[in-house]
């Protein structure tokens, strides 16, 4: 582990840039597309906006996308892919995450999240501080699973879904693709796609 490469200079991105320093990582550039404005973040220095990262590519061992957006997350990562850059997911140590449980590229597990056997995790998710997936939940790409957000087993996430702080979902339910759930709701029936919902019970935002 010698270079990593962070795209996304924002709070997220020391969070992500402090896990990678406990995985091992001793050397850390952000690149950031407010750069040039933007040249610094905390004591890390921004060297560049992303088109400057995919000439520089050959530098880094590897790269990750720190943007808290869910849809421009994947775009992101969609187009360092183009450029066949080598995208890792991170994993704080104090994290639990079964063996048989599978993480796609670019996904990072915060710390004192635990994950269950059998989950399965698509690519660019963000599983945030102290938040539980239990078994056989699928999560499609893209999806931020926000602090202390807590899912019982068997429950599928579509894509770019962001569930709120301190959310908890019933076992068995589907939620749909952009869907937003409101901080501290209970998620007790399925969820279509493009909703907001808030509440306990959760129920539709008008």
């Amino acid at each position: 582990m010698s270079h990593l490469a962070i795209l996304g200079a924002s709070g997220h991105g020391k969070v992500i840039a402090d896990i990678a320093e406990l995985n091992g990582y001793k050397k850390i550039s952000f690149f950031d597309d407010a750069w040039p404005e933007k040249l610094q973040l905390d004591s890390w220095t921004i060297l560049g906006n992303s088109s400057q990262l995919i000439e520089r590519l050959p530098e880094f061992s590897a790269c990750i996308v720190a943007i808290g957006n869910n849809v421009i997350r994947i775009q992101k990562l969609s187009e360092l892919h183009k450029y066949n850059a080598t995208i890792i997911n991170l994993i704080h140590p104090s994290a639990v995450v079964s063996r048989y449980a599978y993480i796609a590229s670019g996904t990072v597990i915060m710390a004192n999240a635990v994950i269950n056997p059998a989950v399965q995790i698509g690519q660019g998710c963000i599983v945030n501080t102290a938040a539980t997936i239990d078994h056989d939940c699928i999560i499609a790409d893209g999806v931020h699973v926000s602090p202390g957000t807590h899912l019982a087993g068997n429950i599928k996430v579509g894509e770019h879904s962001w569930l709120g702080i301190g959310c908890n979902v019933k076992q068995g339910l589907t939620i749909g693709c952009n869907v937003v759930v409101g901080v501290g709701a209970a998620v007790v029936t399925n969820i279509d796609d493009d909703c907001i919902v808030v509440g306990v019970p959760a129920k539709p935002h008008i």
